[in-house]
């Protein structure tokens, strides 16, 4: 396992909460961490376990893996298959969620139609982008709305 570069790691979580517009404690209770706790790992003085650095991608509406690779747990090569895209699109702020979601769609369609899919967008039903056999045709499936 890869060392921590935890001065990188924080710096890039202040910018992620940043560009989330969340202030230090509305992270730190969004993640279940304490606010001095969540302090020390922006400032380098802390190294988060996995499971922190989980809490905290999931309360940033990031990647797990994105923040492994700035922690050094996880190598980029490995890590960032698609990734760093994905993540682009989940924190636009100027994007509603339906957009994020058809945008997310799309990209993941190119990627498994030039044999690049990961099949992260499989739900526990185990139906593609999360739809079943009868569920209706999204716009970006060219469905009725489509344009």
């Amino acid at each position: 396992m890869a060392s921590l570069n935890v001065g990188n790691l924080g710096e890039f979580l202040r910018e992620q909460r940043r560009t989330a517009q969340l202030s230090l404690r509305q992270l730190a209770d969004a993640a279940g961490v304490s606010n001095p706790y969540l302090s020390q790992i922006e400032r380098g003085l802390r190294k988060p376990s996995a499971e922190i650095l989980q809490q905290l991608a999931k309360a940033l509406r990031i990647s797990a893996e994105t923040l492994y690779v700035q922690a050094g747990i996880l190598d980029e090569r490995q890590g960032l298959d698609g990734v760093e895209v994905q993540t682009a699109i989940r924190t636009d702020p100027s994007l509603n969620e339906k957009q994020k979601q058809v945008l997310l769609q799309i990209y993941e369609s190119f990627r498994k139609e030039n044999g690049l899919g990961s099949g992260a967008d499989r739900t526990a039903s185990g139906h593609e982008n999360g739809r079943g056999p009868d569920s209706p045709e999204s716009e970006a499936d060219g469905g009725p709305h489509a344009t």
